[in-house]
């Protein structure tokens, strides 16, 4: 398992210095991302060993197995070949079946299953006191409560089936929307427009159903890292004293340049540009009282601007790294950084320190600290949902400090790097380090049941996604990275073909849900000492991967 995990590390480490400095690499690190493609097959070939009958089942997808095979092949005239390794490989330990809810195991029997109760449904049961802000140690015991099945569960299982048949049945047209010429780090959704932040320091805006380039936002000087849209009521107050429309939209871009710009989207003006001294790498709004722009920066400052006054209101040093997300959920705020930290932050309407921090789980909590990678958030009730640069989503339960895993990739070389909840789903991204594919898995919420993956043919690394339905109430989304792309969802009567492929993932289904207390092999898979000749790292791009990019570090 040790090649394996080296070779993982030296995977993610181009990937990571590809998506930083693609655009000034030096004749080292040419040769470094030039041999991606041997270190991917021989991960290919070592995968392809975990997955025999010898070894624990379910390490690689069956589905993936002839594509590594003929990856290998197809590369095995142009790169050196390799002899297996003779080092005995550990067993995996078996992931337990069944299905489960989101705080922990869950166990059927023909009368009875155990299921979680949720804090957000009123029926929590606490086993203990709540854990001190920050606390490290050993984490609570995941409540579990036996009921009988019911009619009720009966019913939920019929719905189940019934939406996971349909989803096995989508189809989606992709188009291309062309016009950035450097990888898209943010996009937001207002309407039928699209709004896209580019590391190329420009935010354009995108009319979806023509797939058109609507405006080009100029302004920024440096990479564009996050975007945010105000809600209607909001932007009629700003539209009023800037004598616009009623009906104005307008959008927050955050940048590298330490600016925050705030842009009319009918006109493509900045009406107004707010200087943090801080590389801006995250940003959100705070819809409550008069409403609030919060910012956070390179250095782990969290700052608040008043969104009637545009003054700066509050100044935290909030956590010691990079902040890597903000998310706003009512008058709650939560942050992530790049060290693995989650904060907790009640909104108290007032011009004067509008923060206060409710909780702050550290690393040891959240488990995503020992990659130093990034974190993107995504908010539901009293659950946090965690992407941090590998195989498994987090659940974070931000009151009691509990977390669960969910299981989005069936491979130890998955990189989850976005999650997003839409119209009763939780979608979240993968890309697969060994064959270069990238996944879109679908789980029904609340219960985080997976339905469906849906995947296209040489999609790119998805960075940020966006996603809204129509008027018809179909999907419709937008994924970014190296290119820009609109998945549009077809009707299934129709005989039109779709430009996605559906499939299921039998792994996924058999392993929802695991407790923290036990193994996960990938959690450790960085834990070795590379020979100076085999760093993938340096100055401009570090170990720590996408913290840098969240850096900003853009030359």
């Amino acid at each position: 398992m040790g090649e394996v995990r080296k070779l993982q590390k030296k995977l993610r480490q181009i990937e990571n210095l590809e998506i930083k400095i693609s655009q000034s690499l030096t004749p080292e690190e040419r040769v470094k991302i030039f041999r991606k493609a041997e270190l991917r097959t021989r991960l290919a070939e070592l995968l392809l060993q975990l997955s025999g009958p010898q070894q624990t089942p379910g390490i690689v997808g069956e589905g993936k197995q002839e594509k590594m095979k003929r990856q290998v092949e197809a590369t095995s005239e142009a790169l050196p070949s390799h002899s297996p390794s003779a080092t005995k490989i550990p067993k995996i330990p078996k992931i337990p079946k069944g299905e489960a809810e989101p705080t922990g195991r869950q166990k059927k029997t023909d009368s009875q299953k155990e299921t979680v109760t949720r804090g957000e449904t009123g029926r929590q049961e606490e086993t203990g006191g709540q854990r001190e802000t920050g606390a490290g140690g050993e984490q609570s015991e995941t409540c579990l409560a036996v009921t009988d099945t019911s009619p009720k569960d009966n019913q939920e299982d019929a719905e189940f089936t019934a939406l996971k048949a349909s989803w096995e049945k989508a189809k989606f047209r992709l188009r291309s929307l062309e016009g950035h010429s450097d990888i898209i780090t943010c996009v937001v959704a207002v309407d039928n427009l699209v709004i896209s932040g580019s590391r190329d320091t420009t935010v354009k805006v995108w009319h979806v159903p023509t797939a058109t380039e609507q405006r080009n936002l100029g302004g920024h000087t440096g990479g564009v890292t996050c975007l945010s849209a105000p809600p209607p009521e909001y932007c009629r107050r700003l539209a009023w004293d800037r004598s616009l429309g009623d009906k104005e939209r307008f959008i927050l871009s955050g940048s590298a340049d330490c600016c925050v710009r705030i842009w009319a989207l009918s006109t493509g003006q900045c009406v107004k540009s707010i200087y943090t001294f801080n590389a801006v790498t995250a940003l959100c709004f705070v819809p409550e009282g008069d409403g609030y722009i919060i910012t956070g920066s390179d250095g782990g400052k969290v700052q608040a601007w008043s969104w009637q006054t545009m003054d700066n209101c509050q100044s935290i040093n909030a956590h010691e790294e990079a902040v890597t997300s903000l998310q706003s959920q009512g008058p709650l705020v939560f942050s992530s950084s790049s060290e693995g930290g989650v904060s907790v932050w009640e909104g108290l309407c007032t011009n004067r320190d509008p923060l206060r921090l409710l909780h702050h789980w550290d690393a040891k909590v959240t488990g995503c600290g020992s990659q130093g990678g990034r974190l993107t958030l995504s908010p539901r009730g009293d659950r946090l949902f965690v992407a941090y640069g590998r195989a498994n989503l987090r659940i974070l339960n931000w009151r009691t400090g509990t977390v669960c895993r969910l299981t989005n990739h069936s491979s130890i070389a998955g990189v989850t790097d976005c999650v997003h909840q839409t119209g009763g789903l939780l979608i979240g991204s993968c890309y697969d380090l060994a064959n270069g594919e990238s996944t879109l898995n679908l789980f029904s919420l609340p219960q985080c049941r997976y339905l469906a993956s849906l995947t296209c043919a040489d999609a790119p690394r998805i960075l940020c996604f966006a996603a809204w339905l129509t008027g018809s109430g179909g999907h419709r989304w937008v994924t970014g990275g190296r290119d820009l792309t609109v998945w549009e969802q077809l009707p299934s009567s129709g005989k039109q073909r779709g430009d996605v492929t559906t499939k299921r993932d039998s792994r996924l289904d058999a392993s929802l849900m695991e407790s923290e207390g036990d193994s996960e092999d990938e959690e450790h898979s960085d834990d070795y000492d590379d020979d100076k000749e085999e760093d993938y790292t340096s100055q401009d791009a570090s170990e720590s991967g996408s913290t840098s990019w969240l850096r900003c570090v853009l030359q």
